[in-house]
């Protein structure tokens, strides 16, 4: 099946943030295509087992931009459009003992890596014209953790993390920061800081929503993802997340940002929507090649 274009496989290639001999190993491990068609090949047979993380602190940034800079949506799928723009979030969060559901009460041993999931948003052609539930189509994917980002790699089409030099996000119901530095690896950067305001800020969803809540809701609250692997192959996964509106705190930005990605796409980066949810129940149902 065809592609979103090679620019999204291209950013999934990995490279390691820091120098050395390890690094290099990594990438090639990561890299081997033989091993990708084994996996694939067993995964036909053993399909990805579901997975459960009780998330918290999560953020979400979304900003407009220009829908030049977009890549094309998966087929059967178009991006959410408004006065030439369309939305993009970079949503980041601690996981909770992120592991496989048939753990149990077991994976209360797994660790709880960071993460930061960079994504655009995609309807069915078939969608009435207004905001519906979308999917969303993945553009980076960071994590702080060198087991997890090589465990997904070795494991998923879907979930292809960039391992981060550094990676800090603490955020409560006070405000906090999120720092990503790539070293020289392939994540992308990122800094931002964001305390509590009094309401969600409904001048960003006007016109494209019928108000801030539709707005959050269309951007936090999905049933499936996609991704393009580094060989370009799309994958298509389905997940559970659950959130409330009425968990969801208003938040807006403190001081500059710094996000090199976004700002080459020449977004105004003070001009985000940005809300907490303190804690949700995530679980990845399943996934499937396309």
């Amino acid at each position: 099946m065809s592609t979103p274009q090679p620019a999204l496989a291209q950013a999934a290639r990995y490279r390691h943030p820091f120098a050395g001999w390890p690094g290099r190993a990594l990438q090639r491990l990561l890299g081997c295509a033989h091993l990708t068609a084994a996996r694939r090949a067993l995964t036909r047979v053993l399909p990805v087992p579901a997975l459960i993380s009780d998330v918290r602190e999560v953020v979400y940034l979304s900003w407009w931009v220009d829908v030049r800079h977009a890549p094309p949506p998966p087929p059967g799928h178009r991006l959410f459009v408004h006065d030439g723009c369309t939305p993009y979030t970079i949503l980041t969060y601690r996981h909770g003992h992120f592991g496989p559901a048939l753990a149990g009460p077991l994976r209360g041993l797994f660790p709880s890596p960071l993460q930061s999931n960079w994504r655009w948003y995609v309807v069915p052609d078939d969608a009435a014209a207004g905001p519906s539930t979308p999917r969303v189509l993945f553009d980076r994917n960071v994590i702080d953790s060198v087991v997890h980002a090589v465990g997904a790699r070795l494991w998923s089409d879907a979930m292809q993390p960039h391992l981060a030099a550094r990676f800090e996000h603490a955020v409560d119901a006070d405000g906090g920061h999120t720092v990503i530095e790539p070293g020289q690896g392939s994540a992308p950067a990122l800094q931002a800081q964001v305390r509590p305001t009094e309401g969600l800020a409904a001048a960003w969803a006007a016109g494209a929503f019928t108000d801030a809540a539709q707005a959050m809701t269309f951007l936090a609250c999905q049933e499936a993802a996609f991704a393009v692997a580094p060989d370009g192959r799309l994958a298509l996964t389905h997940i559970d997340l659950p959130i409330a509106l009425a968990d969801v705190q208003p938040l807006r930005l403190q001081g500059p940002v710094s996000c090199p990605h976004l700002a080459a796409m020449g977004v105004d980066l003070a001009d985000a929507f940005c809300f907490r949810v303190p804690q949700v129940p995530f679980r990845v149902v399943s996934e499937r090649l396309l």
